[in-house]
């Protein structure tokens, strides 16, 4: 018997202790921690999908109809301003040249037979004038003939890589027909679309160097290691989307980037005064984000706020708090609207350098 009541004091003392401590939790849990969003200089990064366009990049077209003899250069190849990429064959261009030289050639006579005959009154100085006319027909024929010819050596406009060619040595292709096209990539141009408002935002901020420095992601999410800069901004939006188009240059001296190549523009975007608060003391309703505001009377009232941007365990306000704001930080999902409680203020510093700790 004796036994008995020793287990069940022993029980009972088990049982009071237990209710101790959790009397004790509760009280703890009780106390809930309070910040203020933190005012400071910041900034992030903004990604905008890009297309990559050559410095130059043209079609190479015939000039004139005839057989494609020589190809010159490979598909892919590295070629100078001036070489010869593709030969028409020449041989009736220059049957062309000879019989305009000839007919060039009896117009001259035909002119000096005029003049030794208009000297002594024979003709009249309209037949004179007719046969120099003549002369000067015949030798435009002669330059148009030379320029056909001319046309049978399709050189390169400028340094640059051959895409593909489209025909075959021995093909018979008609004047103005694609042959291939050529690229200068040297330097490259990257286009990429930003909003009305951030074009805006763009605009107003202060005017120095750093802002128009832009980094290119590649499609394998690596970086391209020459930094770019944003040379212009279009003149127009575009009224089905709202956006306008900037366009930012890079060096290409590898020749790793390619005209049709797709990317990302990374910018900095810095913000003077931004609002920042802890991610952890916010909560979504109906994809619209909330915190609770702790009033002098430590009673809770939630508040719809608006989020600029949204950063790394952080977020920065647009709307809806100001910098004397008191927000609960901790136990958001243990509380309701006109709930008193207990708090605990910590400075945002301390709270942003502690969520910076956890996150290295």
């Amino acid at each position: 018997m004796n036994k008995t009541i020793s287990l069940i004091s022993l029980i009972s003392l088990i049982g009071f202790t237990a209710c101790n401590s959790k009397v004790e939790e509760k009280s703890q849990e009780g106390i809930y921690t309070v910040t203020s969003p933190m005012v400071m200089d910041t900034s992030f990064t903004k990604e905008y999908v890009a297309q990559i366009q050559s410095l130059q990049n043209v079609e190479i077209h015939a000039m004139v109809k005839g057989y494609l003899e020589k190809i010159n250069v490979d598909e892919g190849q590295y070629v100078s301003a001036g070489q010869v990429l593709f030969n028409i064959r020449p041989i009736e261009f220059q049957a062309e040249l000879l019989k305009a030289k000839a007919e060039a050639k009896a117009a001259e006579l035909e002119l000096k037979n005029a003049k030794t005959l208009a000297d002594k009154n024979i003709v009249s100085q309209t037949e004179l004038s007719l046969a120099q006319a003549k002369l000067d027909q015949q030798n435009a024929e002669v330059e148009l003939a030379e320029l056909n010819l001319s046309y049978c050596e399709i050189k390169a406009p400028f340094n640059g890589i051959i895409d593909r060619t489209k025909f075959k040595a021995g093909s018979l292709i008609d004047e103005g027909t694609l042959l291939t096209s050529i690229s200068n990539n040297n330097d490259v141009y990257a286009y990429f679309n930003i909003s009305e408002m951030e074009y805006l935002d763009y605009k107003s901020r202060a005017k120095d160097d750093e802002q128009n420095i832009a980094t290119l992601v590649l499609a394998n999410g690596q970086e391209h290691k020459y930094k770019g800069t944003i040379e212009t901004i279009e003149s127009e939006f575009d009224n089905t989307t709202g956006n306008i188009a900037f366009r930012a240059k890079f060096p290409n001296p590898d020749l790793l980037l390619k005209h049709g190549e797709t990317g990302r523009i990374r910018l900095r975007v810095p913000i003077s005064k931004g609002l920042i608060i802890p991610q952890k003391a916010t909560f979504e309703i109906q994809d619209k984000v909330y915190a609770y505001i702790v009033d002098q009377n430590n009673v809770v009232k939630s508040r719809n706020i608006t989020i600029k941007q949204r950063l790394s365990n952080l977020y920065i306000i647009q709307s809806g708090l100001t910098a004397n704001d008191k927000i609960l930080l901790d136990g958001i999902q243990n509380v309701k609207d006109d709930d008193k409680l207990k708090t605990k203020f910590i400075p945002a510093a301390e709270v942003i350098k502690n969520l910076q700790l956890i996150k290295q």
